[in-house]
């Protein structure tokens, strides 16, 4: 077992107005699921990613990650935890600007001590890996945005994280981006990496092997996927 989450709870407080964001959430996730969390707008999906990706705190209840409780850690020992264990894809890409595709990737291994590859190969073999050896010297400014998700995977990636989380990967793509964005991340779950899909897409979803549906902070749904979607990478990335 990989995750273990009992009675979660969130709240904000804001001058003195406590608002309940998350209540009493509890599932387990083992190593190689692929899990998709979703619901809409509103519904705590994005705070519990947050929150299981070491972003965020919960308020009350317990997280276990790998036998670890989470609760227990220092925010420096919390950081160092998501450096090497946890890999990002956000929707907005969050790639730094006028920078090569090759930085990008690098720059998660800079702040991880336990890296023992040479970061400019290890990044060269990830990019590999989401088809874009041919686009290492480019700036990011200069990609279309189905590649930029692209970089940002390997980036997730480079660390060889126990956890890769997606949030709404697909969300500032062409249906064609992120169907191969799909794809890609079908890829490496099949190749053994853990992968939690964040979506209010039903769509985008049943890609993963199992949905978890969130409504106003509460689970009200934990089912596998009975007809799962598969999405092909296609000529472009080969």
């Amino acid at each position: 077992m990989l995750i273990k989450v009992e009675k979660l709870t969130k709240d904000y407080i804001n001058e003195e107005v406590v608002t309940k964001v998350l209540h009493g959430l509890s599932f387990t996730i083992d190593a190689g699921e692929f899990v998709s969390i979703m619901g809409p707008s509103g519904s705590g999906k994005s705070t519990l990613m947050h929150i299981l990706g070491f972003l965020d705190r919960a308020s009350s209840g317990s997280y276990e990650f790998d036998g670890r409780n989470v609760n227990s850690l220092s925010d420096d020992e919390l950081a160092s935890f998501r450096n090497q264990k946890i890999g990002f894809v956000f929707q907005s890409f969050n790639l730094l600007p006028r920078t090569s595709v090759l930085e990008n990737v690098k720059l998660p291994m800079l702040y991880n001590t336990k890296v023992t590859e040479n970061p400019s190969k290890r990044a060269e073999k990830v990019l590999d890996q989401v088809g874009l050896a041919h686009r290492l010297h480019y700036f990011t400014n200069q990609i279309s945005g189905g590649e930029k998700q692209r970089v940002a995977i390997a980036r997730a990636l480079v660390n060889n994280p126990a956890v890769i989380f997606a949030d709404e990967p697909t969300g500032n793509l062409d249906s064609k981006s992120g169907t191969q964005v799909m794809a890609i991340l079908q890829r490496l779950n099949d190749e053994g990496h853990t992968i939690i899909l964040v979506t209010h897409e039903t769509f985008t979803s049943e890609h993963a092997k199992r949905i978890i549906s969130m409504k106003d902070g509460t689970i009200i749904d934990d089912k596998p996927v009975i007809h799962r979607r598969f999405a092909k990478e296609g000529e472009m990335l080969k």
